[in-house]
């Protein structure tokens, strides 16, 4: 079921392997037909995660870069759209000799042969690795994802029986009367047999704990031994569920399906992540999207500063357009995101005002650096009109990159990915970030136009970072914290390698509160 918590499942798994000193790799199957998630909206299917090398990829490519501190690739995001572009394109140039093209073989050889790719690209900072998850998205039944599950059983019947482990993630629901019911996994178990497929391992999903006669109960109806039947209850926070699996089993039953040697877990990172807060900063979220899956790499970059702050950051989510501007005298540090489109920019300018003025920590984000910039144009240059070319008729103070000039298709051609930056010595930026050459994730169309540039300096505004001509850090040398990025630190932060960006903030933040105990 989509929501369920396929992803995460599948980030614990890799973790508690990763644990006893496998090395991790991960695919994500997403059955849509759209190539890439660039152009869908994550208001319906959550965040657009960004990778190095530029792919607009699903959020649980987020989760297993952040759980298994590795970074990947567009072969680790196969979409249906992908997979069906690249057999038509191989129909055309005749590979196929005059075949029918059919969706078995050719769509389902395509798919294994993307698994297969994926699993053998080298991931950086690591050797080839050892084991490879594949998470497929969807419901079990659902048509789009039907070539998929076949590509799997002819993939379990090709390869060695100790090769493969499927491990199905189902709903254990609560009745009125508070018992767990296992029906509904026991009609999922049929409808992946009747494809085909066997659950050697079924992860149940709960509000809590299932007990040992739910779990006898599932053994005896889907056909699996009682230690193959591992509990997943929610838990407060997500780092904690690798844990949680481990403490049922899941680790050793893992071991012995795939052979491999009992291992000695390393339970070290459980620790750095998940370790007691002694004080806490509430932060306002000034955005026009409600939902928190639209910024989760956000959500989780000011929660591994916290952690290494030990300051837990409690998040309040203002809508742009609502909001009033009093409501921020409650809030510790204001942080202005990222989005498209004219609706709620106002109220982020607004925002942004109130926390140059007041002094109030200030992080802005990809629009919000270009927010900043505009509010900077009309209340301290007086450019009243000032704005950007996405947003309609003034001042252009923010203008569409030159390679986008003439830019016709929307998907995979925005400044995608990694990119160099160059910080100014005795700045905001090379104090947070403690070096002068760093390296972000960009994800943009527009940029601050160089024309009006020298007028923002000699005004006050410091570009402190720069990629060539190109601004990439805006910060205000006489406030306690204010800093916007062009790009998305937040894609690069990991629970034990927080983004120092964040970190920064977070810190002026509870400097601000004056350290207030929880």
């Amino acid at each position: 079921m989509s929501g369920l918590g396929k992803g995460i499942t599948a980030a614990s798994v890799g973790r508690i392997l990763k644990n006893r000193g496998y090395g991790i790799t991960a695919v994500k199957i997403d059955p849509y037909l759209n190539i890439d998630a660039g152009t869908m909206n994550p208001g319906q299917h959550g965040e657009v995660f960004v990778l190095s090398d530029g792919s607009e990829v699903d959020l649980d490519l987020g989760n297993y870069e952040r759980f298994l501190d590795i970074d990947l690739s567009s072969a680790h995001n196969i979409t249906t759209g992908k997979v069906y572009r690249t057999v038509i394109d191989k129909e055309r140039r005749g590979d196929f000799l005059g075949e029918t093209v059919q969706i078995i073989p050719h769509i389902t050889d395509e798919i294994k042969e993307c698994i297969r790719f994926a699993a053998e690209k080298e991931v950086p900072g690591q050797k080839m690795a050892d084991i490879c998850l594949v998470e497929i998205g969807g419901t079990v039944g659902d048509i789009e994802s039907m070539p998929f599950l076949e590509a799997v059983r002819q993939m379990r019947g090709e390869l060695l029986l100790e090769d493969t482990v499927i491990i199905h993630v189902t709903l254990i629901p609560e009745d009125t009367m508070g018992d767990l019911k296992t029906k509904p996994t026991q009609h999922s178990v049929k409808a992946l047999r009747e494809l085909g497929l066997h659950a050697d391992i079924i992860v149940g999903r709960s509000d809590r704990p299932i007990g040992s006669h739910t779990k006898r109960k599932i053994s005896a109806f889907c056909d699996l031994p009682l230690k193959g039947v591992i509990s997943a209850a929610t838990a407060p926070d997500i780092y904690q569920v690798p844990l949680e699996l481990e403490k049922e089993g899941l680790g050793d039953v893992l071991s012995e399906h795939l052979g491999l040697e009992k291992r000695k877990a390393d339970i070290s990172w459980y620790h750095q992540v998940t370790q007691e807060y002694t004080e806490r900063v509430n932060v306002a979220i000034v955005s026009k999207y409600g939902i928190e899956d639209v910024y989760l790499s956000i959500k989780e970059a000011l929660k591994h500063a916290g952690r290494a702050l030990s300051t837990e950051v409690r998040i309040t989510w203002l809508d742009s357009e609502r909001y009033e501007q009093k409501q921020l005298a409650e809030f510790d540090g204001i942080l202005v995101p990222g989005g498209f489109g004219k609706r709620g920019m106002e109220g982020k300018v607004d925002a942004i005002e109130w926390a140059r003025t007041t002094g109030t920590p200030f992080l802005g984000l990809c629009l919000g650096f270009q927010m900043a910039v505009v509010e900077y144009s009309r209340h301290v240059l007086g450019w009243g009109d000032a704005t950007s070319a996405e947003m309609g008729e003034g001042k252009h103070v923010i203008a569409i990159l030159p390679e986008q000039y003439d830019v016709t298709e929307l998907g995979g051609t925005m400044r995608l990915g990694n990119s160099p930056i160059t910080l100014k010595d005795g700045t905001l930026a090379m104090k947070v970030y403690g070096q002068k050459e760093i390296e972000e994730r960009h994800r943009h169309r527009y940029e601050v136009d160089p024309r009006y540039i020298p007028d923002l300096e000699n005004a006050g505004l410091v570009f402190s970072g720069a990629f060539q001509n190109r601004m990439e850090i805006c910060e205000l040398p006489n406030h306690p914290f204010f800093m916007a990025t062009q790009f998305h630190p937040e894609f690069r932060s990991r629970p034990t390698r927080p983004s120092p960006p964040f970190i920064g903030f977070v810190k002026a933040c509870h400097e601000k509160n004056g350290g207030r105990a929880r």
